[in-house]
């Protein structure tokens, strides 16, 4: 379906105002609602029903037109907004997003299926607000387009209206209707058609003197009380043909005064004129305001003589607190306008085109340094390192413009968590923290699905019954959390809950069943607690509809890596379970410190990078016998030979006191040749652990636009990817989270403490 921009932008801003009324319904279920909830939900429904009838989606507008009005209830306090009604709002709230998803894709009206499903809906909708299903009558296009509120109550003399529910029609017909032709009668017999004539008093105080009568004047007068669902044109309409000569005054009814008034403050934020307001919202017609119009009149210097509303009041055709929600609408859309010009929607294509641009720009400026220092030209080498810090500054605005806050996919889950925990018969809350945390829009895209598995299997696998956290000391209800920060340049997204935490036991068991390890492996727990990210893995000894398959955490595994991310699991039985993922900010640019092994170059992401130390050879014995009569003393202590601990397949220093484990990069990359005579390490951190990398030589920091391997090399182990350098050659990217694992052994892990 092509559509223009206005219906795509309406599409996108529904869908917003659904979530947020998702998120009221949640937070409703959960600790209860204050007005202020139930208004924004109401103002939402609103908002979508009279967005959806300026572009004429009738299937949309008369849905929601019933939504609202239970809304509406629930505002005045007529109904209360417990459980039922919250889960009947959630259903409401996903059927008209599967309206909006219609809309979206495909054109016309919806198919029969949603179509039912929408009559079931307003049926029980309809039971709330005292309509019974058998006398439930389809809306017409007419009714919703006048977009009324039955049932809004107020007082009639706060708002400055009729204290009744019945219009107030004051009629003074001029004298020269009847030799027009008119009947003035006849007006009040159409009157009739809408509605019901309950009151009218006749009005003589124009009648002259009897010898004065003309008897082809009209000297009549009416007040009448009129009991009608008609809008005020419609009424107005009777009156069409003795308008021009006539004062009518149509006043509505104290419960239309509050319509107005919640209308014109739900009106889309365009700007209008305040009689254009007036209008729009039905207490003032056409009509009317021409007529206010010329009887407001011009000043010596062609502007108006006095203020529109100010005329419609004096001529008693709009309620003052009428003008002022108006004139307050008025002030409230010029400060949004003010505020929205510093926003715009963009394509998140043309971003990442934008990101692939600064890429190639980088590359292209890293070349034309290296060919300033070719040269030795001072003047081009200032040029180039200005160009540098310009480019790092447009890398950096560009990168940020993709960053979006990790809290709208955490706040999905609040329905998730809702809907599971009845499911399974538990009471479980989601807790979400560090909601604020930026990460690269990509990420945050492709991170939906895995954290999905994982609060699915927390509430499934680790939150026990209510009876055995009440046996074991725990609050009858279970608590997943969320939790988003920030750690040496890179995000850690923390799954967790309090149940009952991994069966170290039960799992090993399983394992060396199946024959992923040997019976006699020592293991450590974190050892044991990562075999469940195998494929197929699973200790449930049932099948539900939501686990117990061995499919989903080799999945998580797996689209966790191919975000260049890891995946860790700590627990303690009996407590509860944590899933610490940890991901890049962005996958497309990185400052990086650039290394060489070899021939070979290879870039670290420099926010891993804690320092760079010296690593000489190991001595010889007659080394090492000069080295005893010397004064230690004058040893550097960033300098350590490779001689503090070894072992066949890993190395230790001793830095500062620490002991730091570091691999050797020719080693772990079999690069060939044979390594320089003074090496260094380059001390790397990442979750919590350091570590030391050895390589031949190093180069400084470096720009580095992260390019994916291909299908053959995704899977190699300790690269992340690679960049192309200034010169042309290639350069590959180390994984530093992927090498950390080669730390955590037991035997490691005994030598390390």
């Amino acid at each position: 379906m092509n559509m223009d921009d206005a219906l795509h932008t309406f599409i996108e801003e529904a869908r917003e105002l659904l979530q947020q009324m998702e998120q009221a319904l949640l937070g409703i279920d959960e600790a209860g609602g204050d007005a202020d909830t139930i208004n924004a939900m109401f103002r939402a429904a609103h908002t979508i029903k009279g967005s959806s009838g300026i572009f004429g989606l009738d299937y949309i507008v008369s849905f929601t037109h019933v939504a609202e009005n239970v809304l509406d209830r629930v505002r005045d306090g007529k109904l209360a907004m417990n459980g039922e009604l919250v889960a009947l709002f959630l259903e409401t709230c996903d059927h008209i997003g599967r309206l909006i998803d219609h809309l979206a894709s495909e054109s016309g009206e919806p198919g029969a299926d949603i179509r039912a499903h929408s009559s079931a809906l307003i049926e029980r909708l309809n039971i709330h607000l005292g309509i019974v299903p058998d006398a439930t009558k389809a809306l017409s296009n007419s009714a919703i387009r006048e977009y009324t509120q039955d049932g809004t109550q107020d007082n009639a003399h706060d708002n400055g209206g009729v204290g009744s529910d019945n219009w107030h029609i004051s009629l003074r017909f001029g004298t020269d209707v009847l030799r027009y032709g008119m009947d003035p009668i006849a007006c009040l017999r159409y009157l009739e058609t809408m509605g019901t004539l309950e009151n009218i008093v006749t009005l003589a105080e124009s009648v002259p003197a009897l010898t004065c009568i003309d008897p082809e004047a009209c000297y009549l007068g009416f007040e009448i009380s009129f009991k009608s669902d008609a809008d005020k044109a419609a009424i107005e309409g009777a009156f069409d043909f003795v308008r021009e000569s006539s004062r009518i005054r149509i006043l509505p009814p104290h419960s239309r005064i509050a319509e107005y008034l919640d209308f014109i403050r739900d009106l889309p934020g365009e700007d209008m004129l305040l009689g254009d307001i007036l209008v729009r919202c039905g207490t003032l017609t056409s009509a009317e305001l021409e007529a206010a119009l010329r009887a407001q009149g011009v000043d010596a210097h062609g502007r108006a003589a006095q203020p529109i509303g100010q005329v419609l009041v004096q001529q008693s055709m709009v309620q003052p607190k009428v003008v002022e929600a108006a004139l307050e609408k008025q002030k409230q859309i010029k400060e949004h306008k003010v505020a929205e010009s510093n926003f715009i929607r963009v394509d998140a294509r043309r971003l990442d085109e934008l990101i692939n641009l600064v890429g190639e720009l980088i590359i292209t400026g890293a070349g034309a340094n290296l060919a300033a220092q070719r040269l030795n030209d001072g003047d081009l080498l200032e040029t180039t390192a200005t160009m540098g810090r310009l480019v790092e500054e447009v890398r950096d605005s560009a990168l940020n413009l993709r960053m979006v806050q990790i809290g709208a996919t955490f706040n999905r889950f609040q329905r998730v968590v809702h809907d599971m925990s009845k499911d399974l018969g538990k009471d479980i809350r989601l807790h979400i923290s560090g909601e604020e945390t930026d990460l690269d829009k990509t990420v945050v895209e492709k991170i939906g699905d895995p954290l999905m598995h994982l609060v699915r299997n927390s509430m499934d696998h680790g939150i026990e019954s209510a009876e055995v956290r009440i046996a074991a000391g725990k609050p009858a209800h279970g608590t997943v959390r969320l939790n988003a920060y920030h750690d040496s340049g890179a995000i850690v997204i923390e799954v967790s809950d309090d149940g009952g935490g991994l069966k170290k036991e039960r799992i090993l068991a399983k394992a060396i069943e199946r024959g992923l390890v040997a019976a006699d492996a020592n293991l450590s727990d974190k050892d044991i607690f990562n075999l469940i990210f195998e494929p197929g893995f699973s200790t449930a000894d049932k099948v539900s509809n939501l686990s117990g398959r061995g499919v989903g955490m080799d999945v998580v595994r797996r689209n966790i890596q191919a975000l260049r991310g890891t995946v860790e699991l700590d627990s303690k039985e009996g407590e509860g379970t944590v899933v610490r993922i940890h991901l890049p900010l962005t996958l497309a640019i990185i400052d990086g410190f650039l290394v060489g092994v070899g021939e070979a170059s290879y870039v670290l992401p420099l926010d891993m990078v804690v320092e760079c130390i010296e690593l000489r050879r190991r001595r010889t014995a007659e080394e090492d016998e000069d080295f005893q009569e010397e004064d230690e003393d004058h040893i550097d202590d960033d300098t350590q030979y490779d001689d503090m601990l070894d072992g066949e397949a890993s190395h230790y220093l001793n830095l500062r006191g620490e002991v730091l484990p570091f691999l050797r990069l020719r080693e772990v990359l079999d690069v060939q040749g044979a390594p320089s005579e003074r090496q260094s390490v380059v001390v790397v951190q990442f979750g919590g652990r350091k570590a030391g990398l050895v390589v031949d030589h190093l180069a400084g920091e470096t720009q580095t636009v992260i390019k994916p391997l291909g299908q053959v090399f995704n899977k190699l182990k300790g690269v992340g990817g690679f960049t192309i350098m200034g010169n042309g050659a290639v350069a590959l990217i180390i994984d530093v989270p992927g090498l950390m694992h080669r730390f955590t052994s037991p035997e490691q892990m005994a030598m390390a403490a």
